[in-house]
């Protein structure tokens, strides 16, 4: 069967490249004689892919030598706790920004070592646009502020970052890591998810100011103390050895491609052209506030629940799979990762424009 679109909003599609060179390398690692999945994470030829993999990362990302890059077990949401247990300070206050079901996740279980304000939130209107912020909405005694920069059920995402003065700022950036320029000193913390832009689920990657570790709240496990992780090199325990050799590979085809700069203008342009015609569509439309839209995720629905079901139906036998939206937002979801061909992008549009016609 020939490879469809994947537009799943993770796990995501891979780059084929990356697919096919570790399908060649998957029973014999280069001379190794052995599967990266079988080796032993001290040995030399993986100190050699973890090393690279974090040292690739750091270009793509310009992360200066005052932050650390870890790779760590629990995914994303794991963060949740990670997050207040290594940065509250005996006053154990945060704000958070509340604008999807993820920083929701978020809150509640900041909730549970501290004080938690949420300064702003879109809930009001299925989080389907990013709150108006300003520098006197935060608290500057609050150990830090937490925002979620891409929301991938609601589509939507910062269209800057917000000022928050000296208090470390800290992103989920799961869905939207690597997919446009960010500066890494703005932050505090960010932490992303693999499974969406980096590659296969099972690891996630934490990017930590270095003066923010060591300070953990006596209640912290080892296993969620950020200094325990740097001390050892990612290496506390066993790491999650093929999805960092993986997220190596998506690292690698990105800097070939040109880095991050150059594949933010590619992915403004692939969801310009679905945003363009979802704009002109007299039967689609978006969901997304436009002043909030994301580049990554683009939610959009039809008149009707069953005009929505025959869409997705039509579309899979197209080869256009896993376009179904989010229960909370209904219709249809694409997801326009990195790994996303512009061709994937152009045959969705070309697909929507026919059943537009077929279905006035």
């Amino acid at each position: 069967m020939a490879r469809v679109y994947n537009f799943s909003a993770g796990p995501a599609t891979l780059p084929l490249e990356v697919l096919e060179k570790a399908q060649k390398d998957l029973v014999d690692h280069q001379g190794a004689g052995m599967s990266v999945m079988e080796m032993s994470h001290r040995s030399p030829e993986y100190k050699e892919i973890i090393d690279g993999a974090r040292e690739n990362l750091r270009k793509l990302m310009e992360i200066p030598d005052t932050y650390d890059v870890l790779f760590l077990h629990g995914g994303a949401s794991s963060q949740f706790a990670m997050v207040p247990l290594n940065l509250f300070s005996e006053k154990r206050k945060a704000d958070y920004v509340n604008t999807g079901a993820w920083s929701k996740k978020a809150i509640a279980e900041a909730k549970r070592y501290g004080n938690i304000n949420v300064v702003a939130s879109s809930e009001d209107k299925t989080f389907s646009y990013i709150p108006e912020l300003t520098r006197d909405m935060f608290d500057p005694e609050a150990d830090y502020v937490h925002i979620t920069t891409n929301n991938t059920i609601y589509g939507t995402k910062f269209p800057e970052l917000p000022d928050v003065g000296d208090v470390p700022l800290v992103a989920d950036m799961s869905s939207n890591i690597l997919s446009e320029v960010y500066d890494v000193t703005k932050f505090g913390v960010i932490y992303a998810g693999a499974q969406k832009n980096i590659g296969p689920a099972g690891v996630a990657v934490v990017i930590v100011r270095k003066d923010l570790m060591g300070h953990a709240l006596d209640i912290t496990p080892n296993m969620f103390n950020y200094k325990t992780h740097s001390d050892a090199d990612s290496m506390f325990n066993t790491p999650p050895t093929f999805a960092i050799y993986m997220a190596g590979l998506v690292f690698e085809w990105l800097l070939e491609r040109g880095g991050v700069a150059e594949m933010q203008k590619i992915n403004e342009e692939k969801a310009g052209w679905l945003y363009d015609f979802l704009d002109n569509s007299s039967l689609f439309r978006g969901t997304a506030e436009p002043g909030s839209r994301s580049i990554m995720n683009v939610p959009f629905v039809t008149p009707s629940p069953e005009m929505d079901a025959k869409f997705i139906v039509e579309a899979a036998e197209r080869g256009l799979k896993t376009l179904k939206g989010h229960r909370t937002v209904g219709g249809m979801r694409a997801s326009i990762y990195n790994a996303m061909p512009p061709e994937g992008v152009k045959a969705l549009v070309e697909f929507m424009q026919e059943f537009e016609l077929k279905n006035k």
